[in-house]
């Protein structure tokens, strides 16, 4: 199992950006899929999670009206579009499977496969 995170970088607060994540080594279409976050000195924080069809989504509180989250089966990638970006969105950006899905976890052991991590920085 692989997966393979890119698109972060630095933007300004109200920017946008797209996050991908390249998933192999397993039947990707078969899984729920979340993206996950870690900001500098903080503990992980679930974003985002989308079932395997890609037709259902659930968002945190905090990113929800501002992130879509979706998935591309045919090409085994998930993506996370980021609008409105702010300096609070900062950390780390994971894609992660879970081993239960919608479960909306924080916790590393609730997923069984993650990403190296793609850095997002919002600042002037």
């Amino acid at each position: 199992v692989q997966l393979v995170e890119s698109g972060g970088g630095l933007v300004q607060p109200g920017g946008s950006l797209r996050l991908s994540c390249a998933a192999s080594g397993f039947t990707f279409s078969r899984y729920h899929m979340n993206w996950v976050r870690q900001a500098p000195g903080k503990g992980l924080e679930w974003v985002s999670e989308i079932n395997s069809a890609g037709d259902s989504t659930v968002y945190a509180d905090s990113v929800k009206g501002r992130f879509t989250i979706s998935r591309d089966n045919a090409k085994n990638t998930l993506y996370l579009q980021m609008n409105s970006l702010k300096p609070e969105d900062t950390a780390l950006y994971y894609c992660a499977r879970p081993l239960k899905n919608y479960s909306y976890s924080s916790a590393p052991n609730e997923y069984d496969a993650w990403g190296q991590g793609t850095q997002v920085t919002v600042s002037s």
